[in-house]
């Protein structure tokens, strides 16, 4: 038989006002119990703070961006920098794969939407009123798109549809859309160029380019200024290290902290173009006010490339750690090698990598330690969900 207390040490409950929102079990992802809401004390809260931050006001303010997906990895660090330049910010987030603990630091300076892309009301409602949009909502995953293509077509393609229509009908002077080089696929041509043609392995990689293709349409058909940029397996602070979508490196870190062992599908030597969020962050501030590229896409990476048993290596050097990969079969949809050319965004957009692999990883480590050593930033179980992109 089990207890009355057996079943209440199992079910998760609203921080706020104590009502359960399902069993431990339902939240696969984890969760931070201290920052578990339910959607209508959640939606409450939200709708506090905008109203505090309404009255605020900002003689500084310099213009206003709505970030889809703000409470997601690469959109709440986008959100931050946005804030930090004296920019007005709103976001879009349904909470599916963001969190709400990324936002939390500035979320009185923010407004934000507990709403869904998906809903066309809702796009239309979060596009109202802003200069530019930085479409970075999506389900951010080749494995998952694979397991789940419908879950990935309604996101990745509607969602940007209704993303795309609301912009127009709004009036925005430019949307920049998250692309993914997944879009090259496995083609044998290194560097990466933009005027490759499309070989998407997985249903990810399709729904991203279809993605591409509207925006390149609502340019043409109907004088919607649009930049795509095909991130090139971005990383750093606040990505996920915990769900099985998350990119290999938060991986590689969280496995070394914890005294996990470290896992490579392959052989190791698939290579990638890691690229730190901070050269992302300002690739995607550039195309929005860049002369002359309405239309275009862009390459967001660094132009240099690294095999996994390299990565595993330069990880160790820079934690002081000494560790040896198991390696597993390959996996379905997997790219070998990726490798950006980044000529054109340097060209049409003034871009340079800002932070190389090293120093990204070094202030990616020196995060996720901190993270794990403090309850505001901690990391929930082994890691805090923080959304992944993984490009």
């Amino acid at each position: 038989m089990v207890l009355k207390e057996e079943i209440e040490m199992l079910i998760i409950r609203c921080c706020k006002c104590g009502a359960s929102i399902g069993k431990k079990e339902d939240f696969k992802d984890g969760v931070r119990e201290s920052h578990t809401y339910c959607d209508l004390c959640l939606k409450e809260s939200v709708k506090e703070v905008n109203t505090l931050t309404s009255k605020k006001g900002n003689n500084k303010i310099m213009a206003k961006y709505l970030v889809t997906g703000g409470a997601g990895f690469i959109g709440s660090n986008l959100v931050e920098r946005l804030l930090e330049k004296g920019n007005s910010v709103r976001v879009i987030d349904n909470l599916s794969t963001g969190k709400i603990e990324n936002i939390m630091p500035f979320l009185n300076d923010i407004e934000f939407i507990y709403g869904d892309i998906r809903n066309q009301a809702e796009a239309m409602d979060a596009a109202a009123g802003v200069d530019y949009v930085l479409h970075q909502a999506a389900i951010p995953s080749v494995q998952r798109s694979i397991d789940n293509p419908l879950e990935s077509e309604e996101s990745n393609i509607k969602g940007t549809l209704n993303i795309l229509m609301a912009a127009r009908e709004a009036g925005v002077k430019r949307l920049v859309y998250a692309a993914s080089s997944s879009y090259y696929g496995n083609s044998n041509q290194l560097p990466k160029r933009e005027d490759m043609p499309p070989d998407t392995l997985s249903p990810y990689a399709l729904t991203k380019y279809v993605g591409e293709s509207y925006c390149r349409l609502f340019h043409a058909l109907y004088g919607l200024e649009t930049v795509a940029i095909r991130y090139f397996n971005v990383f750093g602070p606040k990505q996920d290290p915990s769900s099985p979508y998350s990119g290999v490196i938060s991986k590689f870190i969280t496995s070394m902290m914890n005294g996990k062992p470290i896992v490579i599908y392959g052989d190791g030597e698939h290579s990638r173009d890691f690229t730190y969020i901070e050269n992302i962050i300002d690739l995607n501030l550039r195309a929005c006010t860049a002369p002359g590229v309405a239309g275009q896409v862009f390459n967001g990476g660094c132009g240099k490339r690294i095999p996994l048993n390299e990565l595993v290596s330069a990880i160790c050097r820079a934690m002081d750690k000494n560790v040896m990969p198991i390696y597993a079969d390959e996996r379905a949809g997997d790219v070998k090698h990726s490798l950006a050319d980044v000529t054109k965004a340097e060209k049409l957009l003034g871009y340079k990598p800002l932070i190389g692999l090293e120093e990204g990883l070094l202030r990616t480590i020196a995060w996720y330690l901190k993270s794990s050593q403090s309850p505001e930033v901690g990391l929930g179980g082994e890691a805090q969900q923080q959304g992944a992109h993984n490009s």
